[in-house]
């Protein structure tokens, strides 16, 4: 299968495989090329929480917005904390989040709605995002899935929403996007037990042990496996190839940039009024 994010300009990554399909939605992932920000924060930093100045960060988003083609006041973004809270977004929350950070919606780490003229955000760094869209409802949803956020079961949470207002979760699409891969993502003892409690003896697991107590682990594959556990069927998700470390040109990574680095965008939205 061909890669689903493909670059559409300097500054972001769209989903060829949604927007091309469904008219009016804009989805995609921007990089760290080009911006206003210096130093560790070199480039496209859309992170506000991350030490950068505030008024070039801010100015980053402008240049992001300018490129997406949809408002930076229409923009919402969240105050993430690797937890598992999801927020329903609405009219009433347009612009939170957008040009500062006090505004954002609190402790929350997946937004959802199926209102146009939204788009909802969410930074990242290496943590895997999770995009979800049903057509028919025109509902569409972004989660940031850590690896503390996928054992609390953020994108299996999604679901669960998603079905209290009736809709198929066998209609559901996700597409798991740019975030650090399996090579690049040692882990210990500790996260594989939080691991394990999700799979079962059959389950091929997501994790190489490499020395004494260090494993190699694919959030992007154990994200698949909660997502298809929580009924979502297995053609119904894709991923892509791209991890933030590896392709560190195009990319932030907080693990390849040593902590101390910038954060890029996930967004997904209906265009309109």
């Amino acid at each position: 299968m061909s890669e689903p994010f493909v670059q559409e300009s300097t500054e972001f990554y769209g989903i060829k495989e949604w927007t091309g399909k469904y008219n009016g939605l804009t989805a995609g992932f921007s990089t760290r090329i080009g911006g206003h920000s210096q130093g560790a924060y070199e480039g496209l930093n859309c992170g506000f929480h991350v030490g950068d100045h505030l008024e070039l960060v801010a100015e980053n988003r402008k240049t992001l917005s300018s490129s997406i083609g949809l408002p930076v006041d229409h923009w919402v973004g969240a105050e993430q904390t690797h937890g598992s809270h999801i927020q329903q977004i609405g009219k009433d929350d347009r612009g939170k989040g957008s040009l500062d950070y006090a505004s954002s919606i609190k402790d929350t780490d997946g937004l959802y709605t199926c209102v146009e003229g939204l788009l909802l955000t969410l930074c990242f760094a290496d943590c895997v995002p999770v995009y979800f869209i049903e057509p028919d409802s025109r509902m569409i949803g972004i989660a940031h899935a850590g690896w503390k956020g996928t054992v609390k079961g953020i994108a299996a949470e999604m679901i669960l929403q998603w079905e209290k207002h009736g809709i198929n979760k066998e209609k559901i699409q996700v597409m798991i996007g740019p975030s650090i891969c399996q090579d690049c993502y040692i882990v210990d003892d500790n996260v594989i037990k939080e691991i394990e409690k999700w799979l079962e003896v059959s389950d091929q697991k997501p994790y190489n042990e490499i020395s004494f107590a260090q494993y190699a682990l694919d959030l992007k594959k154990m994200n698949r496996i909660i997502l298809e556990k929580s009924g979502i069927p297995a053609r119904n998700i894709m991923s892509t190839n791209y991890c933030t470390s590896c392709h560190s040109k195009h990319f932030f990574s907080h693990r390849k940039d040593g902590g101390s680095t910038g954060r890029m965008l996930s967004f997904i939205g209906w265009k309109g009024d």
